[in-house]
């Protein structure tokens, strides 16, 4: 997530009650999650396990609740509860407006545009040329359509993120901040629901095609003409290359890679990586051919336990 204007360590300080370590005047433009942080970015860390890794990161500001030996050059803001402090800077710097029409503030929208009915399109999104909306879609605010995009009936694009933090009281909810981008060309089945990122975008490439009934999870990005047939579920910070196919009912375990040309068959559960251009089959996955070889060796267990006596 970007500012609208930059802040300094200071001003963040002040925002949330916290204190400055290093550098008050140090410029941020933005937040984010470590795993997606960038130079100018303020980012959070609230277990020592995490502090190294964090303070290595490009984060320019690290809200932490503590102070290690070696700070690797970073401004801190000192905080006794950082995620709790960080979901109250994202609240500070973004606003939720009531639904009060079809159609949000500051929306732009392109040419030859079909828009079905009760449909809601939420604050400051963009709808690209020539893009078709069916009856009951929710386009949550600051997702960007782009051209040539079909979205069918019942689809919900933008949620918050399913993301929380457990505590002694329950689960604390983090506020998603982050977008969906729809590029060019890509069409989405019906009933289907893509999360916001949770800082960062989810992102669906250029030409893909989604089946009915698909869920996929925040901070996702998916590359261009990828083939998803239905009930697939794609957890948070999955990165699937261009020309993957997915068969249906596949099921994706969070930050999963899968290389270029992968095909991976129906009802797959998969919870490695995945090398590029091969075909997987299984839960868990493993090569089609393997897999397959596996299968009618297991058929063949009773027959040569009866042979063996046993």
């Amino acid at each position: 997530m970007k500012f609208s204007k930059t802040l300094t360590a200071a001003e963040i300080a002040a925002i949330i009650d916290a204190k400055v370590v290093g550098d008050p005047q140090t410029p941020v433009t933005g937040l984010n999650e470590i795993h997606m942080v960038e130079e100018g970015d303020i980012s959070f860390t609230d277990h020592p396990k995490y502090y190294k890794k964090s303070l290595q990161s490009k984060a320019s500001v690290v809200l932490i609740n503590g102070v290690p030996e070696e700070t690797y050059g970073k401004t801190l803001i000192l905080s006794e509860q950082p995620f709790a402090d960080f979901n109250k800077l994202i609240k500070s710097q973004t606003s939720l407006s009531p639904v009060s029409a079809p159609v949000g503030k500051d929306v732009e929208m392109g040419e030859n545009i079909f828009i079905g009915p009760n449909v809601y399109i939420g604050d400051r999104c963009k709808i690209g040329n020539n893009t078709v909306i069916h009856a009951n879609v929710v386009i949550y605010g600051d997702c960007i359509i782009g051209d040539n995009v079909i979205i069918h009936a019942g689809t919900i694009i933008g949620a918050d993120a399913f993301y929380y933090k457990r505590t002694p009281e329950g689960y604390s909810k983090f506020t998603s901040c982050g977008r969906v981008i729809i590029e060019n060309d890509v069409e989405i089945g019906a009933l289907c629901t893509i999360d916001r990122g949770v800082t960062g975008d989810t992102v669906i490439g250029r030409g893909t095609k989604f089946d009915n009934q698909m869920h996929i999870g925040h901070d996702t990005v998916i590359g261009k003409n990828v083939l998803m047939a239905a009930q697939c579920a794609i957890a948070g910070v999955v990165n699937i290359e261009d020309d993957v196919i997915l068969w249906g009912q596949v099921g994706i375990t969070k930050e999963i890679h899968i290389g270029k040309g992968a095909q991976v068959l129906a009802k797959s559960g998969v919870i490695q990586n995945l090398e590029a251009g091969k075909r997987y089959l299984g839960n868990p996955t493993s090569e089609a051919f393997a897999k397959n070889r596996e299968w009618i060796l297991l058929k063949k267990l009773p027959e040569l336990f009866r042979k063996s006596g046993l």
